[in-house]
Order: structure tokens, then sequence, then C-alpha cells
């Protein structure tokens, strides 16, 4: 079985554990996602089974877009109300301070990752030091907003809501611990829903209880997305059935007889009768159009 199943991750559940429990409902060995989310977050989770494992590191859009929600006047040693409670501030601020606050992390910035995260640090992950108790100096990351708006305002309960749009690697959590921070009161995530990832809309999604009853009925696979739809971005090259075959057995072909030159770029290659092949590319200085992935089988 091979595809991409969409899946919205329920609350409590690691993406690894999502992982897991599709492995088994399809039968399958071979399967990964397109981006972590933590155990109290839901949404959107892009599983990768068979060959499609290939796709999940060079996946052209690797935008994703949150609904998140922050309370003011509390901080955690998660950055999220899952953990421990460290400080606790009265709150003056309210609506107006917060989405001028907001204005200080639209756009690109330096972000440093939360000791509860997967960013490795010395050969280890900073989840383990920290549940250890260990923290350790994180290097600022490069990360970007595209959108962060404020979507809902409960000012008596100083609990905020909003719509995040934001590179891969952004932490929502952060964000909402840094915004409290700098509105000198502290705050904390306590909801987090994915509402898109890499172009994938949680509309899309399924349940694991709906794929389990797709399973059962031997339909899983009528809601498997080609591995071709994660790189609509790039533009099409069909090639001939003679030069197909070139192409899947690595053979270097020039590209001025397919047309195309460097400023190609990537490009999705198809056989004539419309088989998704891979992705290739011209190599500049040879001008010859060289293999970069392949999902088709020799």
């Amino acid at each position: 079985m091979t595809g991409i199943l969409l899946i919205d991750k329920p609350q409590g559940f690691t993406s690894f554990d999502v992982v897991a429990k599709v492995r088994g409902i399809a039968a399958t060995r071979k399967a990964g996602h397109g981006g972590t989310l933590d155990p109290m977050a839901t949404g959107v989770l892009p599983l990768f089974l068979g060959s499609a494992t290939k796709a999940c590191d060079i996946l052209p859009n690797q935008t994703k877009a949150y609904l998140a929600q922050f309370q003011l006047g509390v901080v955690t040693d998660t950055q999220d109300m899952t953990g421990k409670v460290l400080e606790e501030h009265p709150v003056r601020a309210g609506r107006r301070e917060v989405e001028e606050a907001l204005n200080g992390f639209r756009g690109k910035f330096l972000q440093v990752p939360p000791m509860y995260s997967a960013v490795w640090v010395n050969g280890q992950r900073l989840y383990d030091l920290a549940r250890e108790g260990r923290e350790v100096e994180r290097e600022p990351r490069p990360v970007e907003v595209h959108r962060l708006e404020l979507v809902r305002a409960e000012e008596e309960k100083h609990l905020y809501t909003v719509e995040v749009s934001c590179s891969k690697g952004t932490y929502i959590r952060t964000i909402c611990h840094d915004i409290g921070r700098l509105l000198g009161c502290g705050a904390s995530l306590t909801a987090l829903r994915r509402t898109q990832s890499s172009g994938w809309r949680v509309e899309e999604a399924i349940t694991i209880p709906r794929a389990q009853e797709l399973a059962d009925r031997g339909e899983l696979e009528s809601a498997l997305l080609p591995v071709e739809s994660a790189f609509l971005l790039y533009p099409e090259l069909v090639l001939s059935r003679k030069d197909s075959g070139h192409f899947v057995n690595g053979v270097r072909m020039t590209a001025r007889r397919f047309r195309v030159g460097p400023e190609n770029g990537t490009m999705r290659i198809k056989s004539e009768d419309g088989a998704f092949l891979g992705l290739g590319a011209v190599d500049g200085p040879s001008g010859e159009l060289r293999l970069i992935k392949l999902f088709a089988e020799r």
C-alpha cells in the first residue's frame, strides 16, 4: 500500500503513536509522518505509506497553519498547560496590548527552541534532558511567521486565540510564551489545532477510527492520496516510453532534447502513460537531466 493518508490526530497521541497505529491498520511496515505534533495538539498529520515515505523530507511546501489558544498570567516548564506551573502573575494586559505584542512575532526572526522539544543538542534530544531536570543553552533558529492574527479575546479569563501560518520548525507554544514574557505576565499554550500542513487542510483528514473502519472493509486505499500530490508545485515533464526507462534506471540524458534548461528547476517526471516516475532537475554544468528522487519501481 503506497500513498499519503491525512489523519486528524487526536489529543493525547504522539505523532509516533499515530504512525504505529496506522502501520497496524494498513498492515504495512513502511510509514512515516510529515511534521511532528505535540501530544496535546490535534489536527492534520500527513502520513506517508510504502514508497511514499521517500517524500517525507523533501516536501516543497513546508508551511503549517494553526489555531492556538493561550492563557496569560501562567508560566510552565513545557510552555503549555500540560507542564508544571513555575510562575503565576497578575495580568494587566488586555486585547489592545496583546494585539500590539503580536506585531513582534510576524515575519522572519530567531526563535530559541523550548527544552521540551525533539531538537538534538550534543547527540541528545532536548526533551530527554528536560525530563532529567537539566537545562542547556539552545542556539536560536531562524523561523518565519507568515500570518499571526488575533481571532478571539476572552479578556476576563485572560484567554486569547490566534491563527498562525508559519514555516516548518516554528514552535507555537514558544511564540505564546514569548508574548507573555513581552507583556510582563507570562503565558502558556492551552490548546493547539493544526489546520494545514504542507498544503493539506484538516478538512481533508480522517480520524483513526475512520481509517480502521475503511481498512476493515478493504477500502483504506480509497482514502490515500497519490505521492505525486505532494509535488504539484513543480512543473511537469513528460518523457517517452524509452526515455522513461532511461530515467528510472538513472541514465543521464541531454536536457536540450526535452526543451528544458537549468532555469526550470525541480520537475515532476512522468511517463507518456501518465505514471509519476519521480523528481528530476537539469545539471547546470553538463546540461543533463538528472534524477533527484525515484518513486517508480525499477
